[in-house]
């Protein structure tokens, strides 16, 4: 018996965070606007399509990107607003899609294979397009296809807001006039060595021998042939939200001393944000759980914007055991909990203050791993001598 038919979509939120700003300054529309760090040392996150008239493109040094368009209107958002958005989203693919990843804060992909026993995928995904345009008025483009990459490949085609189906059996014809730039993994390096070969289209890759590819590019060459040829076996993943990473403790002798506890939550806060950044996840939600002598247990949560950082956590912490714990009174356990994980993140360079945060809790996390959690420690959890 043959397999079915496979029908993925790749959906992509145009320009999602210049989308976000004009929503919220609806003034911008039609100006070239660029998101990203400062004018100094910052980094393009993207920019409207005014913008890329003039030669602006992600990741471009700012300075650059102000020389090529001096006119431009530089916006630094937050990424509590992008969350918000991509949360809105993601709701509303997953209440209708039967099988769905959410492969970044902006794009997803939806593997429809053997639904169309029951619907038309295409007419599916358009009618799922409106209703997350409608909804949220937020652009979208989508590319449909038999499999990840080609999907992925049309919906580039397809923009800005647009949608673009390759039939299948067309994989190849579709692929063969487009750069090998097209390919992600085709880097100035790799190009170069194509060009020195006379290759520029896919399609002079599709026609060059296996062994000529792979005696210039190595392993990379196989792999580039069967892309040209529109192949790939590479499944949707399906998407889910891990339960949580917690740790609490239960106390040899119940305290109300504030200090006491407030150190015992940095702690418990660092253990966990330790083992949420060795996943690669980030939280969306912070709980804290107290329990008094009389095993009265209370817990309390709040939802926050997707971090795996301490410092950004702990305000929030700190907030939820004033609200819970009564003055005075012992308690004999604490325990905290982060919710709502995810592996996706809100690109850095938006925020230049992170990667340096990032960078320094990189580097206190690998001498955890090498010499164990207790290695280093907040000064404030130490024992008092």
């Amino acid at each position: 018996m043959s397999a079915p038919q496979r029908y993925v979509a790749h959906l992509d939120l145009d320009s999602f965070f210049v989308s976000v700003a004009l929503l919220n300054n609806p003034d911008l529309k039609g100006l070239p606007v660029i998101v990203g760090g400062s004018k100094e040392r910052g980094v393009v996150t993207t920019c409207s399509y005014e913008a890329r008239a003039f030669g602006v493109r992600s990741a471009m040094p700012m300075q650059k990107a102000m020389q090529l368009c001096p006119q431009a209107i530089l916006v630094q958002g937050t990424r509590g607003e992008y969350s918000r958005y991509s949360r809105w989203v993601t709701d509303i693919i997953a209440a209708q899609a039967p099988l769905f990843e959410k492969a970044s804060i902006d794009e997803f992909y939806i593997d429809l294979t053997g639904m169309d026993k029951f619907f038309d995928p295409l007419q599916w995904t358009m009618n799922l397009r409106s209703r997350i345009q409608t909804e949220t008025g937020l652009p979208i483009s989508f590319g449909m296809a038999s499999n990840k990459l080609v999907a992925k490949i049309a919906t580039d085609q397809a923009k800005p807001n647009g949608y673009l189906y390759v039939p299948p059996g067309q994989e190849k014809s579709f692929l063969a006039p487009l750069s090998v730039k097209t390919f992600g993994g085709v880097g100035e390096q790799t190009f170069l060595k194509l060009q020195a070969m006379g290759i520029q289209t896919i399609q002079q890759v599709s026609d060059t021998p296996l062994a000529i590819l792979e005696k210039h590019l190595g392993k990379q060459g196989p792999e580039l042939w069967r892309k040209a040829q529109g192949i790939s076996e590479s499944p949707v993943a399906p998407y889910h939200v891990a339960k949580s990473v917690s740790a609490e403790t239960t106390f040899e002798q119940a305290s109300a001393d504030p200090l006491f506890l407030q150190e015992q939550l940095v702690r418990l806060l660092e253990k966990a944000a330790f083992e949420l950044r060795k996943d690669k996840q980030l939280a969306g939600c912070v709980a804290v759980k107290i329990r008094y002598t009389n095993f009265d247990t209370q817990t309390k949560q709040v939802s926050m914007d997707y971090t795996r950082r301490d410092d950004e956590i702990l305000p929030l912490a700190q907030d939820l055991l004033h609200s819970l714990h009564q003055p005075g009174k012992p308690l004999r356990l604490l325990g905290i909990r982060l919710s709502e994980l995810t592996h996706h993140v809100v690109q850095a360079s938006l925020f230049d203050e992170g990667k340096k945060k990032d960078a320094l809790y990189a580097a206190v996390d690998a001498v955890k791993n090498k010499y164990g959690k207790q290695a280093l420690q907040k000064a404030r959890t130490l024992p008092k001598k």
